[in-house]
């Protein structure tokens, strides 16, 4: 049966994470009878073992459906989104494609801080949005001041507000009918000629990469052979399809629909997301507005448990390097490349959008991959102002030109929007003083809890800032963070000295006034993981040529005075200083190897 355009809806769920977005995805697919009773389960849409085993969606994931309301059968289109700021570029990617929003707070904890994240995407977007208000069966809801705190924070008028509960099925029948009743249908065509939007895209072993579209004018067809409009390249469709949420084929995909594209595209470098697909016969004059790349934020070094082997030919290295070529097909938004060390060999120095994106793609790349990392601390991207005024970026403290060189080293700053209780105000303005934030704004989000505004380091909220802020508030406190830009500071690069060598995989950069207590902390860890030579070994933090902190591990020594007993004192201080002389040369010609216990003592608790 042919839908018309004007019954076609398309719209995002999105929300704080743990909001239940992804249950309520379940009860839309069961209520429209997409899925039997048999089929049903929790998060149907979350593919991955790992999103259910943490209960948050990592990937989008996009669906038809059909529902009739008054007399007329209605082509539903829903993309169910991560809630994590991690993630927010999949939020983004999601709204594009989409003419509403229906975003879900939870009645019982009220406005988040990614709740106005995510809506304030989707007004910018100008996308229409249906304010949901979920999990009306617990015993501590509180619907109606959920609802007067979504119109106080985010302006939107909550007249036609939906209270339902994703677990119990209450009020989904109304949100259907709403859905149907107030999102607006696909706008008009603006051109005879097909231009689709690329909005995600995986790998398939067996059929290449599957590609996700939505349809804005003309139509594709199996058969048709496309062109890439961005990229150029041409491809020939072979197979379309929408989820439903099962793959089901179709023989076509009309303006206003989304559906995925199967055309022997080989690797996922053929497919750039963002970009418009259009018939190559007879191809649209203008692309559609794509998205901006995702912009990594956080990078660490993988390395193999066992090291890269000589020469990089590990067999280690190659699992490794075969399981992080593989994950980058399926999730084009970290970047890798090749980074040798010489206490760790050979490895990969990686790019993610966030702490939780890293832990994700850590913990794929070993079940997926069957490899077994050890994880360098992670740092944060910095910009190198150099003397003759060219500006670089860069991503590793070792990479940092010499200091003669250096005009400016700016570090990436973000703005910070912490949700927080009443009576923790003064606490979270005390941790976020001492991490260099300058506070900004203050808003009231209801009569207990405020929305604080500051802008702070990236680097200083990459570590432990949020487990800190959970703790402070007792689980009660949110935060949302977006990167606004660079800053100078007085930052510094610190060098580990081990036995007067610079370990490279151990350097960091710091603020002058914090660098000599974090370089302490990792001398004291390091002196307690490194095992003791024959000979006596110094550990160093140096800033330039400048030591300014320094641990050392004594030396294992062999009783030699044993043997003497009476006689003079002059027979051992003879034996002593035989025994002196040997360390020194022992000193001069031997090295200390950092093993690779020392390096996960010192970056179990990062610095």
């Amino acid at each position: 049966m042919t839908i018309p355009i004007e019954n076609i809806r398309n719209f995002s769920i999105i929300a704080h994470i743990d909001h239940g977005k992804s249950t309520l995805a379940d009860r839309l697919l069961q209520s429209t009878l997409a899925v039997s009773e048999r089929e049903a389960r929790e998060q149907l849409l979350d593919s991955m073992d790992l999103e259910r085993e943490r209960g948050i969606t990592i990937k989008a994931s996009a669906v038809t459906v059909e529902h009739q309301f008054e007399g007329k059968m209605f082509m539903l289109n829903f993309i169910d989104t991560p809630g994590h700021v991690d993630f927010t570029y999949e939020v983004s990617r999601a709204l594009t494609a989409c003419e509403g929003a229906v975003l879900v707070v939870d009645s019982t904890q009220g406005v988040e801080a990614q709740t106005v994240a995510n809506a304030y995407l989707a007004i910018e977007q100008d996308l229409e949005i249906i304010p949901v208000v979920n999990k009306l069966d617990l015993p501590s809801a509180q619907p109606e001041e959920v609802a007067l705190e979504i119109e106080q924070v985010l302006g939107i008028n909550t007249d036609d507000c939906i209270f339902c509960s994703a677990k119990t099925g209450e009020g989904i029948t109304e949100l259907l009918d709403g859905i149907c009743r107030l999102l607006p249908p696909p706008r008009e065509q603006v051109t005879d000629k097909t231009r689709a939007l690329i909005f995600d895209s995986i790998y398939d072993d067996y059929r290449g990469v599957v590609v996700f579209v939505r349809v804005f004018d003309g139509r594709l067809t199996v058969g048709d052979k496309i062109r890439m409009m961005g990229i150029g390249r041409t491809f020939t469709i072979t197979e379309l399809g929408k989820h439903r949420p099962k793959r089901e084929k179709v023989k076509s995909l009309g303006a206003g629909e989304t559906g995925y594209v199967v055309a022997a595209i080989k690797t996922l470098k053929d497919v750039r997301v963002g970009d418009t697909i259009t018939i190559d016969h007879s191809p649209a004059e203008e692309a559609l507005p794509g998205y901006e790349e995702p912009r990594q934020m956080v990078f660490c070094d993988f390395y193999p448990s066992s090291g890269g082997g000589e020469g990089g030919k590990g067999a280690e290295f190659d699992t490794l390097r075969d399981a992080v070529e593989r994950l980058s097909l399926n999730d084009a938004s970290f970047t890798f490349a090749p980074v040798h060390s010489d206490a760790l060999g050979f490895g990969f120095r990686c790019g993610f959008l966030g702490l939780l994106h890293m832990e994700i793609v850590q913990e794929r790349l070993e079940r997926e991959g069957g490899v077994e990392i050890i994880q360098t601390a992670p740092t944060v991207s910095y910009q190198v102002k150099r003397t003759n005024g060219d500006i670089i970026d860069v991503t590793n403290p070792a990479d940092l030109p010499d200091a003669g060189e250096i005009d400016e080293l700016r570090e990436p700053i973000v703005k910070v929007e912490i949700v927080v209780p009443m009576e923790y105000i003064g606490d979270i303005m005390g941790l976020c003083g001492d991490r260099r934030g300058i506070y900004k704004s203050q808003m009231f989000v209801s009569e207990t809890r405020q929305i604080l505004t500051y802008e702070m380091p990236l680097a200083e909220i990459i570590y432990d800032f949020y487990d800190k802020l959970k703790s402070i508030t007792r689980g009660y406190g949110t935060m949302d963070y977006e990167m606004i830009g660079f800053h100078a500071d007085r930052l510094v690069r610190l060098d580990i000295l081990v036995n007067g060598v610079s370990v490279e995989a151990l350097c960091l950069i710091a603020h002058r006034d914090t660098a000599e207590k974090r370089g302490r902390a990792i001398l004291t860890k390091l002196r307690k993981a490194i095992p003791r030579h024959q000979f006596e070994v110094p550990l160093q933090i140096a800033i330039g040529g400048k030591i300014i902190a320094r641990e050392t591990i004594k030396a294992m020594r062999k009783n030699v005075t044993a043997k003497c007993y009476g006689g003079d004192v002059s027979r051992k201080r003879k034996l002593l200083e035989k025994q002196k002389k040997g360390k020194k040369r022992m000193k001069n010609i031997g090295s200390v190897e950092v093993p690779q216990e020392a390096f996960l003592a010192v970056l179990e608790q990062g610095e």
